[in-house]
């Protein structure tokens, strides 16, 4: 870490903490974070900016009348090295929405592996601060991105923007960042497990959960919180994958060997999917056996259509960056206050038995900037 940033933080750090606006990010996780509704219970004002603020991300663009002279510079660092093609249609889709709007732009992108990269995002974190963005596009899955995150809230700048999270931290009250934005996480389970849940009234299933951390608790917990209350569906298994398409394919084959009755497993990502399927069709045992996917890209819908995966939840997925380059926009004009603390983008449930010209015309919409040259 280069040494103006540690010091600044040390000062800071030391005075927030004895002050009571922060609470350490070791601190436990139950609880930490914000539901979407809970949210705009506390925060009510914050409703009518964010309808009108979805508003904007689903028109067509409207140009700043004069591009600003000095080029923004934005610093990206995303978990991109995953099947899920989710973050690098991120990126494409900013920049396109970026000139769209007449905005003069820099950007640096970093890429690394999801969970198993934290020492590398370390080091991606310490050279894109060193750059002096005008913002940071970051995430936030296990706890030690909290702790890297809060440097940044404490010294103020670059803005932060948290992508793919839109329950805001309670920790986080005080000190928010510019903008959450992506997809609510547990609206998208609590679709799936409707689903899954009617079709299997009884039986017993297996838990594929990513790392653990955000994804994991808001995804996976969320489901057998869910189908806990059908006291004929058994969890016999739980694995934590590292989001990893082989480990999740070995404990598929795992739980398989041990119950070889069972009939759901719920993936908590595309790569933890593709590895179940990968175990499943080695078995014959797609007809026996329910799989997820979650997110709604193209390998899933892929697998969708071949009729393997048997449902998905698929995000509109470019809004989630249209909505990054609207607020970005809107903060150089002068308007930032008109940008709500959360956006939360459009989910839509898919199953193997959706009419493919729908899916055609919701491959449209969700990937509208992105689906020419990732």
């Amino acid at each position: 870490m280069f040494k103006p940033f540690r010091n600044f933080f040390v000062h800071i750090a030391t005075i927030l903490f004895a002050s009571g606006l922060f609470v350490s990010a070791a601190a436990d996780n139950n609880g930490q974070y914000i539901r979407v509704s809970d949210y705009l219970a506390a925060h009510p004002e914050q409703r009518q900016k964010m309808q009108a603020f979805s508003k904007i991300v689903r028109e067509a663009a409207s140009p700043l009348d004069k591009t600003n002279e000095k080029p923004i510079k934005i610093a990206i660092i995303y978990p991109a090295e995953q099947s899920s093609d989710y973050w690098r249609r991120s990126v494409s889709t900013l920049e396109k929405r970026l000139s769209e709007l007449n905005v003069s732009y820099e950007i640096n992108s970093y890429f690394s592996r999801p969970t198993v990269d934290i020492s590398l995002q370390s080091e991606q974190l310490n050279s894109a601060i060193a750059w002096e963005p005008d913002y940071l596009i970051y995430t936030l899955d296990a706890l030690r991105h909290q702790a890297m995150i809060e440097r940044i809230l404490l010294r103020g700048k670059p803005k932060l923007i948290l992508q793919n999270i839109t329950t805001p931290l309670q920790q986080w009250q005080q000190l928010k960042p510019f903008l959450y934005t992506g997809f609510d996480h547990e609206k998208g389970t609590q679709l799936l497990a409707d689903q899954m849940l009617e079709q299997h009234s009884k039986g017993k299933y297996s838990m594929l959960y990513f790392s653990r951390g955000y994804v994991s608790k808001m995804r996976g917990d969320t489901f057998t919180q869910q189908a806990v209350n059908n006291p004929d569906i058994k969890l016999v298994s739980s694995y934590y994958t590292k989001g990893n398409s082989e480990i999740a394919y070995k404990a598929t084959l795992a739980t398989l060997k041990k119950t070889p009755d069972l009939n759901m497993i719920f993936a908590c990502s595309t790569d933890i999917a593709l590895g179940a399927l990968k175990a499943l069709d080695e078995n014959n045992l797609n007809d026996q056996v329910t799989l997820n996917g979650w997110g709604g890209g193209d390998r899933e819908i892929e697998a969708l259509l071949e009729g393997k995966l048997d449902l998905t939840v698929m995000r509109m997925n470019d809004d989630s960056s249209v909505a990054m380059a609207e607020a970005i926009k809107m903060d150089i004009s002068g308007q930032s206050s008109s940008v709500p603390h959360i956006y939360s983008g459009d989910i839509v449930l898919l199953s193997k038995n959706t009419d493919k010209d729908e899916i055609e015309q919701l491959k449209k919409r969700a990937f509208r900037y992105s689906s020419h040259g990732q």
